[in-house]
């Protein structure tokens, strides 16, 4: 098997665009062309059809508003052959609600592709697999021509940052923010903020320190914000409307036990923990070393 993976622009033929960035005419596509045997289609067809589904969720569209739909038979593509399976991975934003709306598409597009290419091309795009086919007497395969089949899952970009956001939006009454973005820590455009509990008595300077090392460690995956303005309070509020999944705070502790106080985003609960581990508590939870 050999697979090709690409994002880039692509444009609808109309010109009734509607609910927000869902459908326009100029979106950003990713996709894939996985090229196999005809004989492991099927299996490689499951694989990217199973797999996909489960990337998805690991970004946070886990709950109910993400389903996996395999296409009817009156469905299929013009492509797709008897057996050939086609599903889309659909997800239910606020304005398709109680329906869905597709994220992504899977299709064994069989080598429908391939041979398009092949007639008007005039030229041959069969692929000489020196590993398959009959035993010569030495005891090595023959080798087999075959003209290979395309799995593609192809998915939109513009759709899935949509999908993204209306999964974050939580409201809560409870909080002084009202609202929070229950961004995935791998997503969040924030990363964590680091807080001095009062602008003075050498707080803002073991403050700045802890964040010159984590925009060391994590700057290029995301934003660490350091904010000393207002009180903690309205700090945190702000932090909850961006979507930041932590927040460290320097108190007066920090500068006799070396502790700092995190704040998780979605429980809102707060701990102590020693300054030095924080890196590699933030490491744990974006999943990088």
């Amino acid at each position: 098997p050999f697979g090709i993976a690409q994002t880039g622009k692509a444009f609808r033929n109309e010109v009734t665009p509607r609910n927000f960035t869902f459908r326009s005419r100029e979106f950003e596509q990713m996709e894939i062309e996985f090229f196999c045997h005809p004989e492991d289609a099927e299996k490689w067809y499951a694989f990217w059809r199973d797999w996909r589904m489960e990337w998805w969720q690991s970004l946070g569209l886990a709950g109910e508003n993400l389903i996996q739909r395999e296409h009817d038979r009156d469905e299929l593509a013009h492509y797709a052959k008897e057996g050939a399976g086609t599903s889309d991975i659909e997800y239910r934003f606020p304005f398709t609600a109680p329906g869905f709306g597709e994220l992504e598409g899977v299709a064994h597009r069989t080598d429908f592709d391939l041979k398009q290419h092949q007639e008007h091309a005039k030229a041959k795009l069969e692929y000489f697999d020196t590993e398959r086919g009959e035993l010569a007497k030495n005891g090595q395969p023959k080798g087999e021509r075959y003209l290979p089949h395309v799995i593609e899952p192809s998915a939109g970009l513009d759709r899935g940052v949509l999908a993204v956001l209306c999964e974050a939006y939580t409201p809560d009454p409870e909080r002084p923010s009202k609202v929070y973005m229950k961004f995935h820590p791998r997503l969040a455009p924030i990363k964590a903020a680091v807080f001095p509990l009062v602008n003075k008595d050498g707080m803002p300077e073991k403050a700045m320190e802890l964040r010159a090392e984590l925009v060391r460690r994590f700057g290029t995956l995301g934003a660490i914000e350091y904010d000393a303005k207002q009180s903690i309070g309205k700090r945190y509020a702000r932090m909850d409307e961006a979507g930041a999944p932590y927040c460290f705070t320097v108190d007066g502790d920090t500068l006799t036990d070396g502790t700092v106080t995190v704040r998780d985003r979605d429980s809102a609960s707060q701990e102590r923990m020693p300054m030095s581990e924080v890196g590699d508590f933030l490491a744990g939870k974006l999943g990088v070393g």
